[in-house]
């Protein structure tokens, strides 16, 4: 089943079912968030659908995995009209109106399973072992990173292949147009607040918040009996007999004050001379290097979300080279990371600039020439053939393994292998980046012609 695909038949009973059976919204006595209605959005000026990193990533996550790439480009130019009318969210449902530019009016559901108890009780735990998640979601705030987290312990927030399905009065017996648009205008109800994603998934935003505190607070006040009891059933040694010695063991130390800069390098210059080989000013440039960075590590590990934080990707030498050289230590030094990395001069600018754009990813894009596969080819192909709307003019490409090049222009496209592109201009005989990535290739052109 793909991504807005539904074997069933609309049914005018499953509103009831879904009430009765899976939520946990009862009709009377429960949260008063179960449901929520949100006026129909106004009509979408320019390219930027969502803004949001909960917008976007629902909309990657809807692209991606979507096989009909007509019906998304009907439904988003349903969405961008203002086709869409009021939508209704509730646990496993999202219903709006949608009319053609008919003025016919279709009711369009799309249903999301929610998640079951045991997956929503590892949530909350989850949630309630980790002080940055508790502190943001209390301040009504989602971080990303959440997503990533619920991830690891199972649970999958945003919907994958096949977990999204639709059912529409249009008569379409698989995703359609409707459906389409009004998964777009989620994506800007989720710009507005990110909790309409988990009360889709099952709980509303109050029921969500009392619960997380009620579990917060159990930790606060200690095991009970009871879970000690469970605790000694099970195998393994209980966690306070673990640690008994804490009593008398010396407390840990305070914490490192921040340091606001780093410090000032030693000159090392004067005295004796230097040995052979030893560049000295390359070295200082290496000891200031050093200690912005220690600053950097010690200022984010003394930060609040630095549990919650992923740690940095390790670079290889060829990649620090690049770091090094996008600090601007001058033509010299330069020159050393180019030839130490296996670079000539315009290649390591390439590199730089690649790296200001995009880090890591922006330098394999740059570096790397690869082929998709299969499925990721269907994807790219798929982006492109819906990126431009009826009547916009449609450039020519050709193209080769992961890129895309204009017939006849300056402008090339690169996929990378997270799936957003990449826009690069030909200058002086090589292809060099000429923007950040984009989930949408139509805007990464345009960009380069604007420019140009």
């Amino acid at each position: 089943m793909n991504m807005l695909g539904g074997d069933e038949p609309m049914n005018p009973e499953r509103d009831e079912r879904d009430e009765r059976d899976g939520s946990r919204c009862p009709d009377e006595g429960g949260p008063a968030d179960c449901a929520r209605t949100f006026g129909a959005l106004p009509v979408a000026r320019g390219r930027a659908f969502a803004r949001s990193w909960w917008g976007q990533a629902w909309l990657k996550t809807l692209e991606d995995t979507a096989l009909d790439g007509e019906q998304l480009r009907l439904g988003r130019r349903h969405a961008r009209g203002g086709a869409v009318g009021a939508v209704s969210v509730r646990p496993g449902r999202v219903t709006a109106v949608v009319q053609d530019r008919d003025h016919t009016r279709h009711r369009s559901d799309v249903l999301l399973q929610q998640l079951n108890a045991a997956d929503w009780d590892r949530f909350l735990d989850m949630v309630a072992d980790r002080a940055g998640h508790i502190a943001a979601l209390l301040d009504r705030d989602m971080p990303p990173v959440l997503v990533e987290d619920a991830a690891a312990a199972g649970i999958e927030l945003l919907p994958g292949i096949g977990d999204l399905e639709s059912e529409c009065s249009c008569g379409a017996w698989d995703h359609c147009a409707h459906s389409a648009a009004l998964c777009y205008q989620l994506a800007r109800l989720l710009d507005q607040d990110p909790f309409v994603l988990l009360l889709l998934r099952g709980r509303g935003e109050r029921e969500l918040l009392d619960e997380l505190q009620a579990r917060s607070a159990a930790r606060a006040a200690g095991p009970t009996d009871e879970d000690v009891a469970a605790e000694r059933s099970g195998a393994g040694v209980p966690a306070a007999e673990a640690y008994a010695a804490r009593d008398i063991l010396p407390p840990l130390p305070a914490a490192p004050p921040p340091v606001a800069v780093p410090g000032d390098p030693p000159l090392l210059g004067g005295g004796a001379p230097p040995a052979p080989g030893v560049d000295v000013a390359a070295l200082e440039f290496l000891i200031a290097d050093t200690a912005a960075r220690a600053q950097r590590l010690l200022a984010d590990a003394l930060s609040a979300r630095h549990p919650d934080s992923p740690p940095p990707p390790v670079l290889t030498a060829a990649q620090d080279a690049v770091r090094l050289a996008a600090a601007g230590p001058g033509e010299v030094i330069s020159a050393r990371l180019a030839a130490g990395s296996g670079r000539k001069a315009q290649g390591l600018a390439a590199a730089v600039r690649a790296w200001e754009l995009g880090g890591t990813a922006g330098l394999a894009v740059l570096e790397e020439d690869w082929t998709p596969g299969p499925e990721a080819l269907a994807r790219a192909t798929g982006k492109l053939a819906a990126a431009w709307e009826d009547g916009e003019a449609r450039p020519r490409l050709r193209a080769a393994r992961n890129r895309w090049t204009v017939i006849g222009g300056t402008a090339q496209l690169r996929y990378g292998r997270d799936g957003r592109w990449w826009p690069y201009r030909r200058e002086g005989g090589r292809w060099v980046p000429a923007g950040p990535a984009t989930d949408d290739p139509a805007g990464a052109l345009a960009g380069l012609s604007t420019e140009g």
